[in-house]
């Protein structure tokens, strides 16, 4: 893949105006953000582009309002925090209250960057879209990465490319369809896979394991009966930990037995986490490893009684000394959850894009800053 243009790639800018496309997608709640991590993440590029002289105005997505302008989706309190963290720095409203921006729509592109003259992307969480945003501005500014957005590449490229061995990739979430194919990616680079979360039980009926009432895609079955038949390196829970049939997800309170079970579950039960066994198996084999990417919980970690697989991987990741990148999503959360965050390397700002780049080794987002006019 060629370069990348980066902040420096730029023509002079003083006295320009520069439009940033950011990632500020964060939770808010009662109109408070909870985390800030991703306007703090978009402030060394915010500062390097005011020390060149330029004026910075940012743009973002923020929730799923579908096309249609609306008050629960406004970038407002965003906007406040901003202020604060990045003095001078204008937001326009959320990008995805006009339909043009997931549309791609070349009449919203251009309205988007009139008046501007230059363009930095900074939004590595979205750059897996194309959406007018992401790949509109470089057909017609001088444009670059920012920061954040080239950090990310060097990381996840250099790890997918020349990972120092052993390399493990770790990973969970609930549906083999939804990563098949960075699971096909990561066979080919990654010396062990280690398969937790909901997932895990589609191998396991594909194995002939009874996974009960379990979470389970059969219509994979036989992609991942072909995957472990393939004498790929693929490691599975030797136990799970399951909710009886009485018992409600998430809500303690209701009753129903929790129990550890080896790798066969019972009608009517649910396995909602790697047993204590498989999350000391996988900790052995992360602490060994020199190079280490987890994407996904090991189990349904926002409930207390099946955080202890997610929990005892964390520590694993950041107790290792290889290199350690946690993609986004769910995983972050949880290493941010269990105050862990500090000792893990690189953190990814999105799930999905992490994910998609490792998988096809490009994205959308860094594909339109390569074709950028200057």
């Amino acid at each position: 893949m060629s370069r990348v243009p980066v902040l420096e790639d730029l023509p002079p800018l003083e006295g320009k105006r520069v439009l940033l496309r950011a990632d500020f997608n964060v939770p808010v709640q009662d109109g408070r953000i909870t985390d800030d991590l991703r306007i703090r993440a978009a402030l060394p590029t915010i500062e390097w582009l005011q020390g060149q002289g330029a004026t910075v105005v940012a743009c973002t997505h923020f929730g799923r309002p579908k096309g249609e302008p609306n008050p629960k989706y406004s970038v407002e309190p965003i906007r406040a925090r901003l202020a604060e963290l990045a003095p001078g720095v204008e937001l326009l409203e959320n990008l995805r209250f006009d339909r043009g921006e997931e549309g791609n729509d070349p009449a919203f592109v251009a309205q988007l960057i009139e008046g501007f003259d230059a363009y930095v992307n900074d939004a590595f969480g979205a750059s897996h879209r194309a959406h007018a945003s992401i790949v509109g501005p470089p057909q017609h500014l001088p444009s670059a990465a920012g920061r954040l957005l080239a950090r990310e590449v060097e990381v996840l490229l250099d790890m997918r490319e020349h990972p120092n061995r052993p390399f493990v990739a770790v990973l969970g979430g609930s549906k083999v369809s939804d990563k098949l194919k960075v699971i096909e990616t990561l066979l080919t680079v990654a010396d062990e896979l280690l398969i937790g979360g909901g997932m895990c039980f589609t191998f396991l009926k594909a194995q002939g394991h009874q996974i009960g009432d379990s979470l389970c895609e059969d219509d994979m079955v036989d992609t991942c009966k072909a995957l472990l038949a393939s004498g790929a390196s693929i490691r599975l829970p030797s136990d799970v930990t399951a909710l009886g049939p009485d018992g409600v997800i998430g809500d303690p309170r209701a009753g129903g037995d929790v129990r550890q079970l080896g790798t066969s579950v019972p009608a009517g039960w649910k396995g909602l986490d790697i047993g204590p066994g498989s999350a000391a198996e996988f900790s052995d084999v992360i602490l060994e490893a020199r190079t280490v990417f987890w994407n996904g919980p090991m189990g349904v970690f926002e409930d207390p009684r099946f955080e202890g697989g997610t929990r005892t991987v964390a520590e694993a990741v950041a107790e290792t000394t290889g290199f350690t990148v946690v993609g986004g999503g769910d995983s972050a959360a949880a290493v941010a959850q269990f105050g862990l965050a500090k000792q893990i390397d690189h953190i990814s700002t999105g799930g999905g894009a992490s994910l998609e780049l490792l998988e096809t080794g490009d994205l959308p987002g860094l594909a339109a800053l390569r074709g950028e006019p200057t």
